[in-house]
C-alpha cells in the first residue's frame, strides 16, 4: 500500500494561531508541563492546521534557543535578566512562545542551549579568597595585576578538587587565565553568584518556553536538541559554541570547541536566534558562529536572524548596565551581513528569508 504525500504546509502569509492552552500572565512563574496532555493536543493541533512533519521541510529553519532557563528568566533567581524595563526576560520569553506557536509549521528544529555549573568553579564566589581568607562578592571584577599583588588569590580548597592537590600550578593558572581574557578582548573575570547549577530548578528551561518546545517537537515530529555548556571548572563559557580559554599556560586543554554544534546549525538553510542574555551567551555565541562563518563562507552570515525582541542585556541598576555593549555586538553582526529582526513580523518580510517559503503564497 502507497504511503499517503504528506500535508502541504500552510501558506506563509498565513500565520498559525497561538493555542489556547499558553498563558501569557504565567511566563514569569514555576510550574509542571503537562505533557500526557498536551502531546494529543499538539498531534491534533498539526491535523487541524495541516502541519506536515519537519522531515518534509524544502527549507530548513533552525531556532536557535540560548540559555532560556529560570536562572536568567524567573525574577528573584540569580541571575535575572531585567534589562531595561526590569522585566526583560519575562518579557522576552512571552514574545518567544507565541512567536513559537505561530511559526509553527516553518520551524524545523528547535536547538536549546544549557548554561551548566556546579560550585567549584573560577567564576564563582568560592574559588577565590583574599587576604582574610573572605570571598568576593558577586558582580566582582578580578584583573590580571590583582591576581598578582595577591590582593585576590586562589583558594586553597580549590586544589584538592581541580588540581589534586596542586595550589602552585592552581594559582598559576588563575593569573593566566585572566591574562588570556585581557588579551583576547574578553570581558574580565567576573565573580557570579551561583546560578545554573546542575540539579537545581535554576538550571531547568522556563516552563512556559518548555512547554512551546515540547508542543513544536510533538506536533512536527522533531527532535530538540538540547546543549549543554560551562561544565569546565576552569573557564567560563558564555558562547554555547566555545568557553574563553582553550587551553592553560603550557597549552593544555581546558576546554573545546563545540564542533558538532557548529557544523549543525550551519546546516540550516535560515538560522533564528534569542535568548539570555543580550550582551553576554547571545552576543559570545554570535560572535563565534559568525568568526566561523567567515572562515568558511561570508556570505552564510545572510542565514543568521537575530531577534531583537526576544534577548535583553544585562542590566543591574546601579551595578553595570552592558546595553551599550550588546548594541555595538549586533551591529557588528548586522555589518557582517545577519540580520535583525522582530518576532512579530512575518517571516516572508524578512530580509533574505529562503525563497521557497514565500513561494508557497
Amino acid at each position: 500500500m502507497d504511503t499517503p504525500a504528506p500535508p502541504l504546509t500552510p501558506p506563509v502569509l498565513s500565520t498559525l494561531p497561538v493555542p489556547s492552552h499558553f498563558a501569557p500572565e504565567r511566563v514569569g512563574e514555576i510550574w509542571r508541563v503537562p505533557y500526557q496532555q498536551r502531546a494529543p493536543e499538539a498531534e491534533r493541533w498539526a491535523q487541524e492546521h495541516h502541519i506536515p512533519p519537519a522531515e518534509f521541510d524544502r527549507v530548513r529553519v533552525g531556532l536557535l534557543l540560548i540559555d532560556v532557563q529560570n536562572t536568567f528568566c524567573i525574577p528573584g533567581f540569580e541571575l535575572f535578566v531585567g534589562g531595561p524595563s526590569g522585566l526583560g526576560a519575562v518579557e522576552d520569553n512571552c514574545r518567544l512562545c507565541q512567536f513559537i506557536y505561530r511559526n509553527l509549521a516553518h520551524i524545523t528544529q528547535i536547538v536549546a542551549t544549557l548554561d551548566t555549573h556546579t560550585a567549584m568553579q573560577i567564576f564563582h564566589p568560592i574559588f577565590w579568597v583574599d587576604a582574610q581568607g573572605s570571598h568576593p562578592e558577586p558582580a566582582t571584577a578580578i584583573s590580571a595585576a590583582e591576581i598578582r599583588s595577591g590582593r585576590w588569590r586562589v583558594n586553597p580548597a580549590m586544589a584538592a578538587n581541580l588540581t589534586q592537590g596542586d595550589l602552585t600550578r592552581l594559582q598559576a593558572y588563575a593569573l593566566h587565565y585572566a591574562e588570556q581574557l585581557e588579551k583576547g578582548g574578553k570581558y574580565p573575570l567576573i565573580v557570579w553568584p551561583y546560578h545554573s547549577m546542575l540539579g537545581g530548578i535554576g538550571h531547568a528551561l522556563v516552563p512556559a518556553v518548555e512547554e512551546a518546545i515540547f508542543f513544536h517537537a510533538i506536533a512536527r515530529g522533531s527532535q530538540p536538541s538540547f546543549q549543554l555548556k560551562g561544565a569546565s571548572p576552569l573557564t567560563e563559557n558564555y558562547s554555547a559554541l566555545s568557553p574563553e580559554v582553550l587551553t592553560g599556560p603550557e597549552g593544555d586543554p581546558v576546554g573545546e570547541k563545540n564542533e558538532s554544534l557548529i557544523r549543525h546549525l550551519l546546516e540550516f538553510d535560515a538560522l533564528i536566534v534569542a535568548g539570555q542574555a543580550k550582551s553576554h551567551c547571545v552576543a559570545w555565541t554570535v560572535s563565534d558562529l559568525l568568526q566561523e562563518i567567515q572562515a568558511r563562507d561570508p556570505s552564510l552570515a545572510r542565514r543568521v536572524y537575530l531577534l531583537e525582541d526576544c534577548t535583553s542585556p544585562v542590566v543591574i541598576p546601579g551595578v553595570v548596565d552592558f546595553s551599550e555593549q550588546a548594541e555595538a555586538a549586533f551591529a557588528r553582526f548586522a555589518a557582517a551581513g545577519m540580520h535583525r529582526v522582530r518576532s512579530t513580523d512575518p517571516l516572508w518580510t524578512w530580509p533574505d528569508f529562503p525563497r521557497p517559503l514565500a513561494e508557497e503564497t
